[in-house]
């Protein structure tokens, strides 16, 4: 459970911080909920006016049993709260749920009694009148039909009204009592906000109050976290990904299943956390995943990283030019390097950026990088969990970048030298229609390759390949598409094979079958681009057509696309013969670096034949090819030249 323990450190760390005003840590005894409406009241509670809000994310006020509530009779927030806490006349105007008012205001006279606020007067004046539905339904707020009941469902031909496109439908109705109200007291001549919810007063007064009810109630065992004897906590927070969130980290509520029952009588021999601790640990926790975090909301999966010391840190699941802060419109800076210079422009690059990060994270800083996922809506799990170092966190960075760089194509504008997200990966191996299970999966599978410096899973290098290969698979308009598969099959293989040391310029001395057999590839589909160029006729090239074939089978199909270039060869010698004779001297020259027995061989070429095509076409393409562009004229002129 040490998990607790670095967020409980983080909270401590950062709270109050300086460079966090802007966003700062939620303070202890505080939930977030979603608020559907505002009541504005003056200094004595009179009702002013009432308005919606677009489900705004509100700190609010809450018990240590609020913060976590569920079951039959769910316990109120202290101030903010449901029409149906919130409102004495909720079963007047035929709520359909069970009322708890005299919970709700119970607790809140006992509040403004033992810790006196003005604005918390106000609304305890306002609320125990029992008009609070009344005054909403004249506002035209709530709705109610003709019996004067609140409606339950919009049956009318014009658009539904606004309280209905913010509640949450259940069993095709829509309870009214559900809608969460904030409150804001007008004072004359106060400082403060009137928004009751950003009055530190009121925060303090009730992170006192709360102090004291649990210090009389609580129970005291030893907390697991600090070592201290304390007053544990016997309900933990949720609402941890997002305001509507139900599943916890720590529950022991079951009383009848076996969640601790079978071992333990209590549940508070099972494991103990103080009561701060606890708040102050899933406090830390939202922080971060809203600050920083990775959250894929289709999936529920959140991946998150951070330094305990409050330190910024590189994120994980980002690409290199995320990292680096690429933008679209300076992403060819890269490609204007002299491509036998770019791993050592990159190599550079790269260095800068993680020496920055040194420079504020210390080689013994903490740095945690937790993953969860619910499985069920009230149970949720830690699905991957590490600490390292600051040192071996920024070194694991540094391999996973620099191993797998590679030039990478991800629309007409953005292009840069490096590796991919894992994301990108997953859509690469799998799809852009992958599933959220899949997608997830493969994101939590590359999480040990970036962090623990594990070998690539083979089968999604495989998926890649083989799907880059299908380029006739890819709509023409989807080109983009395909040159972001490429880029990031490419960085797989390399990545996957350290000990070849591959190199992202052509390596014209490598010798191996697969790489020259994607060097013939890429300089047919070449030599047949350029004739098609030259009669202005754009599509598909028998080298791309064939290229799935050619992965499987390449001796007997590199014989039909030879064949296939003849009518393309008497094209440009009639228009372009300098260009032809350098291609087929290229070509020969390749030919005759392979060995007879690999050159008739039609085993099946590995994801390495990826690696000579992409090198090969990226030095026939020049300058051009991150644009999918040829040669300009005044270059083809001056090559032409010289034949």
């Amino acid at each position: 459970m040490s998990w607790i323990e670095k967020l409980y450190k983080t909270y401590e760390a950062c709270a109050g911080s300086p460079q966090f005003e802007s966003e700062p840590l939620l303070p202890v005894s505080h939930t977030e909920q979603q608020a559907h409406i505002e009541i504005v009241l003056d200094a004595k509670g009179n009702f002013q006016r009432a308005e919606l809000v677009q489900k705004e994310t509100t700190v609010v006020p809450a018990t240590e049993k609020s913060a976590g509530r569920g079951g039959r009779r769910p316990p109120p927030h202290p101030i903010c709260d449901k029409i149906q806490y919130c409102a004495a006349d909720y079963s007047a105007f035929g709520g359909a749920k069970e009322p708890f008012f005299d919970e709700y205001v119970k607790q809140l006279r006992t509040w403004a009694r033992a810790e006196p606020n003005p604005k918390v007067q106000a609304v305890l004046n306002y609320v125990e009148r029992g008009e609070v539905v009344r005054d909403l339904v004249n506002q035209k707020v709530l709705l109610c039909s003709a019996d004067g009941k609140l409606l339950t469902q919009w049956q009318g031909e014009s658009p539904a009204p606004g309280i209905f496109k913010l509640l949450t439908s259940k069993d095709g109705e829509q309870d009214q009592g559900d809608a969460f109200v904030r409150w804001s007291v007008q004072i004359p001549d106060d400082p403060k906000p009137a928004a009751v919810w950003l009055d530190q007063e009121v925060r303090d007064a009730w992170t006192r109050f709360a102090a004291k009810q649990t210090s009389d109630g609580g129970v005291e065992g030893l907390c697991y976290v600090t070592g201290d004897i304390t007053l544990l906590a016997s309900s933990h927070p949720k609402r941890i990904r997002h305001g509507a969130d139900n599943a916890k980290l720590i529950s022991s509520n079951d009383h009848t299943g076996f969640t601790f029952r079978g071992r333990f009588d209590r549940p508070d021999q099972a494991y103990g956390a103080g009561t701060l601790v606890t708040q102050k640990a899933h406090n830390a926790l939202r922080w971060l995943i809203f600050r920083q975090g990775y959250h894929d909301k289709q999936s529920g999966q959140v991946l998150v990283s951070w330094a305990t010391s409050g330190n910024k840190i590189p994120d994980l699941l980002k690409n290199t030019a995320q990292m680096l802060g690429i933008r679209a419109d300076e992403g060819t800076k890269d490609n204007a390097t002299n491509v036998r210079d770019v791993d050592q422009h990159f190599a550079k690059r790269l260095n800068k950026s993680i020496a920055g990060y040194k420079s504020s994270i210390d080689d013994l800083d903490e740095i945690v990088i937790l993953g969860l996922h619910s499985a069920t809506p009230g149970r949720m799990a830690i699905t991957y969990y590490r600490e390292l170092t600051g040192a071996e966190f920024l070194d694991r960075l540094y391999r996973w970048h620099n191993g797998c760089a590679w030039f990478q194509s991800y629309s007409s504008k953005l292009h840069f030298v490096g590796s991919p997200a894992p994301s990108d990966v997953a859509e690469c191996a799998y799809g852009r229609t992958l599933d959220d299970k899949l997608r997830k999966a493969t994101v939590e599978r590359f999480l040990p390759c970036v962090i623990d410096a594990r070998p690539i899973p083979r089968d999604v290098v495989e998926s890649c390949v083989r799907r880059v290969s299908n380029r006739v698979a890819f709509k023409k308009s989807d080109i983009w598409e395909w040159e972001k598969c490429l880029g990031i099959a490419c960085s797989l293989v390399r990545g996957s094979n350290q000990k070849e040391n591959y190199q992202m310029a052509l390596e014209t001395d490598r010798a191996t079958r697969d790489y020259l057999f994607g060097r013939l590839l890429a300089i047919a589909d070449n030599m047949e681009s350029l004739a098609l160029y030259t009669a202005n006729e754009s599509r598909d090239t028998n080298a791309a057509k064939l290229m799935r074939r050619f992965a499987d089978h390449p001796c007997s199909t590199w014989r039909n696309i030879e064949l296939s270039l003849n009518p393309y060869k008497s094209r440009l010698r009639a228009s372009r013969p300098g260009a032809l004779v350098t291609r087929e001297k290229l070509l020969d020259s390749v030919v005759a670096m392979f060995k007879p027995e690999d050159f008739t061989s039609d085993g099946k070429l590995t994801g390495e034949f990826l690696l000579g095509y992409h090198c090969q076409r990226s030095a026939l393409w020049g300058k051009g090819r991150s644009e999918g562009i040829l040669k300009s004229e005044t270059e083809q002129t001056e090559e032409e030249s010289q034949q």
